[in-house]
């Protein structure tokens, strides 16, 4: 037992010495290991300035240039429709669409007729008379010359108004028989037919709407902030604006219109102070077969040309940082370098800027998570369809 109690104390001090010994022993660090530095790769697109064609986009509802409502001014039943006069069918200026039945009003102007006959021999009588007035006058031989109601002037008078009168009557006569047979009041499509066949109207009573087909119109709305960079006729003498219209459905395939704007209105809305010009469509139902036809009432996108800014740099909207604000790279070495710009007018895609580069500068278009100002780049090769792709998004033709 003694000896056990000293030789565990002996081996305790032997082993915290070895310890003691490994723990003192100097430790090497590990070498830190070199790693190549990671630079920012990025597109570039070379800036140029050039000439940019704004295109303001609007959209607006087609609607006729007259819409007319048909009446006959005229009572009597209706004996005839004529095929011009269906819903959605042309006609042609004064062509008939319908007729009433024509008999009273042909025994109405057989009686005018009558009557001015009548007139006119009361008339013929009545200057026989005068005349032989005047003959008895001089005969008796008096110097004095002789009275009105002598001369029958008063009686001659008469007759020359019944006969006013019933030429009045006798040219009413003609017109409402005339008005028998309702006649378009110019070149147009029908809207819709209100009354049938056997029909009794009256000279108030609608027989359809009926709309010019001429032209049509479409009413565009343009923002205060895009009224600068558009030059608007005031009434139709000024040079119309060009219009390129296109169907809202948004088809791959859809058809599309050639307009001008040829005046505008003369207040702004209300609620959106927004400026309606009012463009012109030629042939919109494409009778002349140069266009796709068009519906009333069809909902339109347009694109409305405006100026065109010379010597502007065009940049892409994907190269936008935050609040007007890109990423320029600078050579010799690539670093990427923040820069605030003020664009003077912009779309879905494209930012348009007038000064604030020199030609020739590069634009990073890469989407950048984690840049700051002053880091390296790697410049890499931008496609050459999405070079071409910027360059072509807008195109700038000279004027």
């Amino acid at each position: 037992m003694i000896f056990t109690r000293v030789i565990a104390p002996l081996c305790i001090l032997a082993l915290g010495g070895g310890a003691w010994y490994y723990l003192g022993r100097p430790v090497e660090k590990p070498k830190p290991m070199s790693l190549p530095e990671q630079l920012i790769k990025t597109e570039v697109l070379e800036l140029q300035p050039r000439d940019y064609q704004v295109m303001i986009e609007s959209q607006g509802t087609v609607r006729a240039h007259y819409v007319t409502t048909i009446t006959p001014l005229v009572s009597g039943t209706v004996t005839v429709l004529h095929p011009s006069f269906e819903d959605g069918a042309f006609f042609e200026k004064d062509e008939v669409l319908a007729e009433l039945d024509p008999a009273d009003f042909e025994a109405a102007l057989a009686s005018a007729e009558a009557r001015l006959a009548r007139a006119e021999a009361a008339l013929s009588q009545e200057q026989a008379r005068a005349k032989q007035a005047r003959l008895n006058w001089n005969d008796i031989g008096y110097d004095e010359e002789p009275s009105e109601l002598v001369l029958r002037v008063p009686q001659l008078k008469e007759a020359e108004a019944s006969v006013k009168a019933a030429t009045a009557d006798l040219d009413q006569a003609k017109r409402n028989l005339e008005r028998t047979k309702i006649k378009a009041p110019f070149e147009g499509r029908v809207k819709a037919r209100l009354i049938g066949l056997g029909q009794a109207v009256g000279g108030s009573t609608p027989l359809g709407e009926v709309f010019a087909s001429d032209y049509a119109e479409i009413r565009l709305p343009i923002s205060p902030s895009q009224l600068s960079f558009v030059r608007l006729p005031i009434d139709e003498a000024d040079t119309p604006v060009p219009v390129t219209l296109t169907d809202a459905s948004g088809a791959a395939n859809a058809d599309s219109w050639q307009a001008n704007i040829v005046r505008t209105e003369g207040t702004l809305d209300d609620a959106t102070r927004e400026l309606f010009v009012i463009a012109r469509i030629e042939d919109p139902f494409g009778r002349d077969k140069k266009s796709p036809s068009l519906r009333i009432g069809q909902p339109l996108r347009g694109q409305i040309q405006g100026v065109l800014m010379e010597d502007v740099y065009v940049l892409p909207r994907k190269a936008l940082r935050g609040v007007n604000r890109v990423y320029m790279i600078e050579e010799n070495p690539p670093l990427l370098m923040r820069r605030s710009i003020l664009p003077v007018w912009s779309t879905a895609t494209e930012l348009v800027v007038n000064d604030g580069f020199t030609p020739g500068e590069k634009l990073s278009i890469s989407s950048l998570a984690y840049a700051v100002d002053g880091a390296r780049v790697e410049v890499i090769a931008t496609p050459v369809e999405a070079v071409s792709e910027e360059q072509t998004a807008v195109p700038a033709p000279k004027s």
